[in-house]
C-alpha cells in the first residue's frame, strides 16, 4: 500500500485503497468509458469525508492535485462518476437516521438505495415518490437529477429535497436552508468559507440578471449550474438547488432530510400497440389527461427483440412488424383512468391492440415491463451504448424527430429504437456499436453530435433528463454560450478555488480524454 492510502486509512475510520482489483471494480459505471482511479475511499461518516476533503485541499494549496469524484452506486451514463484519481464511494453510508411519521420527514444519509428507503419508509405507509432505478443513492439522484418516469406526475427528486447536508472542498460543512437577504449579508460578513460563499453568490446574481432571465427561458437544459435561477430570488437564497445536477462538482452531499408522500396502492396497468405514432400520440395525449404514474412509449423492434430473446410477448405484438407500444401505469383513481380509455377502443384503427390489466393477461404485463432490459442487453453483437439518452423532446415535435432519426440511422448503418417517457418527455436511443471497432471514436463522435443536432432542431434539449457529464459533454462545451460559460464557472470557483472537485466533467470535460477512454469490452449488464 502506498503512502497516501495508508495516511488516509490512518485519519478514518472508513477504509481507502489501492490494490489494483479493488479499483478494477471502479473503473466502469453505466457510460461507455473506462477509467481507472488512483484510490479507492470507503467512508463510514461525514467526518470520514471532511478529513479526506481537507487533505486533498491542502494538498491544492500547495500545488498539488488530488481531485476528488464522487460515485453513488455507479449507475451514471456520462461517466460523472469515474476519474484517474481519487473516488470517494457513499456506498457505506446508507443509514435512516431519523424518521417524523406525522411531519412525513425522514433524514438520511446520502448514500442510501431508493429501494432501502422506500422499504423502511412503506412499514409507515409512506413513500419517495421517484421512478429512478432501485439501486440509485438519494445523493446520486440530487447530484444527477434525472427526469425519472414518475417525473411527469409527481416532478422528480427535486420535489421532496427540504434540505441537504454538503462537505465543502475544503472540508467545511454546509447545512442549506433558504436566507432572507437580510440573513444573507449577516452570514456574508462572516469570517467562514460559508459566508465567504453566500457574499459572492450574492454578487454574482446581481452582475448576471440578464444572463438568469435567459437562463429561466431555457426551462430544459441541466448543463452547467442553471439552477442558480431557482436558488436566487429577490428576497431570498437557498444553495440547495445549486446542487441539483452538479454532479459532485461543488462538494460531496452527506445527509438529506426528504419529505415523504403516502403510498398509493391500487396501482393498474395499460398497453396499447399502433401501427403508426399519430394514432399513438392520440392515445398517448388521452392517456396523459388522466394523470398517469408512468406513462412510456417504445418503438415496436424492443418489444419484439425482447420477444425473441423468449419473452411472452405475442399477445402484445401479434402479427405487427412494426410500429409502437404504450404502456401506462395508473395509481390514483386507477379504475377510472381505465374505464375513460377502454372507451375508445371503438374508434382505434382495426391494428390497434389494447390491453387492461386483469388477471389474465398480468403475466404478459410484468414481462413487457422488462423487455427494456432485455433488448439492452443483447450484447452478443455489440453493446447498446448511452450516448444519445435522457434527451427532452417536445411531445408534438416526436414525428419529425423520428423522421430525422430514421435517416442518421441509415446513413450510419445503425439501428435507432426511440423509448422514453411521454409524460416526462424525457428520451433516449440506445443503438448496437462494436466496441472493438477501429473507428468507434469517430462513429460515437458522429452520432452524437448529429443526434444532438436533430434534437436541438425539433426544440428539444440533450441535457434535458440529465447533466452533461462526460459525454454530453463532448457537444454541450461548444455549444454553450460564452457568457453563460463564464457565469458557470464563477459558481464553480466560489465553491472550489482550486477545482479539485471532479474537475473532468461538466464544464472541466476535455474531449481527448473522454475519447481516449472508449471502452473496448463490455461493461457492467443494464438492469
Amino acid at each position: 500500500m502506498g503512502k497516501v492510502a495508508r495516511y488516509l486509512n490512518q485519519l478514518t475510520v472508513g477504509n481507502v485503497f489501492d490494490a489494483p482489483e479493488v479499483l478494477e471494480q471502479y473503473s466502469t459505471d453505466r457510460s461507455v468509458l473506462k477509467i481507472r482511479p488512483k484510490y479507492v475511499a470507503l467512508p463510514e461518516s461525514t467526518e470520514d469525508i471532511r478529513k479526506i476533503m481537507r487533505f486533498c485541499h491542502q494538498l491544492a494549496a500547495k500545488g498539488i492535485k488530488l481531485p476528488v469524484t464522487v460515485w453513488g452506486s455507479g449507475l451514471d451514463e456520462g461517466g460523472a462518476d469515474l476519474t484517474n484519481q481519487i473516488l470517494v464511494s457513499t456506498e457505506k453510508m446508507n443509514r435512516l437516521l431519523e424518521a417524523d411519521r406525522r411531519e412525513r420527514l425522514v433524514r438520511v444519509q446520502a448514500g442510501i438505495t431508493l429501494k432501502e428507503l422506500n422499504t423502511a419508509l412503506s412499514v409507515n405507509g409512506l413513500m419517495i415518490p421517484v421512478g429512478g432505478h432501485d439501486s440509485e443513492t438519494i445523493g446520486g439522484l440530487i447530484s444527477n437529477c434525472p427526469a425519472d418516469d414518475w417525473a411527469g406526475k409527481y416532478g422528480g427528486i427535486t420535489k421532496y429535497v427540504e434540505r441537504i447536508e454538503v462537505v465543502l472542498p475544503n472540508g467545511d460543512i454546509l447545512q442549506t436552508n433558504r436566507l432572507t437577504r437580510h440573513f444573507v449579508n449577516r452570514k456574508a460578513k462572516e469570517k467562514t468559507f460559508e459566508g465567504d460563499i453566500y457574499a459572492r453568490l450574492a454578487k454574482l446574481t446581481s452582475k448576471y440578471q440578464d444572463t438568469l432571465k435567459h437562463i429561466r427561458s431555457e426551462k430544459y437544459g441541466m448543463y452547467g449550474y442553471p439552477t442558480i435561477t431557482q436558488a436566487s430570488d429577490k428576497s431570498s437564497l437557498d444553495l440547495l438547488p445549486l446542487f441539483y445536477g452538479a454532479q459532485g462538482t461543488l462538494g460531496i452531499i452527506t445527509e438529506v432530510i426528504l419529505r415523504a408522500i403516502p403510498i398509493e396502492k391500487d396501482i393498474k396497468r395499460v398497453v396499447a400497440t399502433f401501427a403508426e405514432y399519430d394514432t399513438a400520440k392520440k392515445f398517448l395525449d388521452l392517456a396523459n389527461s388522466l394523470k398517469p404514474r408512468e406513462l412510456d412509449i417504445y418503438d415496436l423492434s424492443i418489444i419484439k427483440t425482447a420477444e425473441g430473446m423468449g419473452k411472452r410477448l405475442s399477445e402484445i405484438t401479434q402479427n405487427m412488424d412494426k410500429g409502437f407500444v404504450v404502456f401506462a401505469k395508473y395509481d390514483r383513481k386507477a379504475n377510472s383512468a381505465l374505464r375513460k380509455l377502454g372507451s375508445v377502443r371503438k374508434v382505434l384503427p382495426a391494428t390497434t391492440n389494447l390491453l387492461i390489466e386483469s388477471s389474465k393477461n398480468a403475466v404478459q404485463m410484468d414481462e413487457l415491463e422488462n423487455s427494456l432490459i432485455s433488448f439492452l442487453n443483447q450484447v452478443r453483437t455489440g453493446e447498446r451504448v448511452p450516448v444519445l439518452t435522457d434527451f427532452y423532446l417536445p411531445a408534438n415535435n416526436i414525428q419529425a424527430f423520428l423522421n430525422d432519426i430514421a435517416v442518421l440511422g441509415k446513413s450510419l448503418g445503425l439501428d435507432l429504437a426511440l423509448f422514453g417517457s411521454y409524460s416526462a418527455n424525457n428520451y433516449s436511443v440506445r443503438p448496437r456499436i462494436n466496441l472493438d471497432d477501429k473507428e468507434l471514436n469517430k462513429k460515437i463522435v458522429t452520432f452524437l453530435r448529429t443526434g444532438a443536432f436533430i434534437i436541438n432542431r425539433q426544440g428539444g434539449s440533450l441535457t434535458g433528463g440529465t447533466p452533461e457529464g462526460r459525454i454530453k459533454a463532448l457537444v454541450t462545451n461548444s455549444d454553450i454560450s460564452d457568457i453563460e460559460k463564464r457565469l458557470y464557472l464563477e459558481i464553480k470557483l466560489i465553491f472550489d478555488r482550486y477545482n479539485i472537485m471532479n474537475p473532468g466533467i461538466k464544464l472541466g470535460a476535455d474531449a481527448r480524454f473522454t475519447l481516449t477512454h472508449l471502452r473496448d469490452s463490455a461493461s457492467k449488464i443494464t438492469v
